[in-house]
């Protein structure tokens, strides 16, 4: 496999990591529901978003070289995936954030506007 290709892939893994890394302790260093849930929407978004471009540029640049027909299905199921946590993340935490916001859960330090609208 060409040199570049690997340091593309290893700096997408580890622009993934980090941003993983960022979340966990988003997790355990914010104070109420509504920033970890934050913490955690951005560490599945971009950590996952860069991880799985590794794993497909890995699959193309695989199937490039081997001319395997398994690296496209690696490579498609892995954009699928990636389609799919890229719509149901923000719709869970959605849908989360409205839950705890009904379940009488406030915000720490903001200016709470939904509670203002009775929504």
């Amino acid at each position: 496999m060409n040199e570049l290709i690997v340091m593309i892939i290893l700096l997408f893994i580890g622009i993934g990591l980090f941003f993983n890394l960022l979340g966990v302790i988003g997790l355990f260093r914010f104070p109420d529901v509504y920033t970890r849930l934050h913490a955690e929407t951005k560490m599945t978004t971009f950590g996952a978003i860069f991880l799985t471009f590794s794993v497909i540029l890995y699959g193309l640049a695989m199937l490039w070289e081997t001319g395997g027909s398994e690296y496209i299905s690696l490579s498609i199921h892995t954009f699928i995936a990636l389609l799919a946590l890229a719509f149901t993340n923000a719709t869970g935490a959605h849908a989360i954030a409205r839950a705890a916001h009904r379940s009488g859960e406030k915000p720490i330090g903001v200016v709470d506007r939904l509670e203002e609208a009775d929504i």
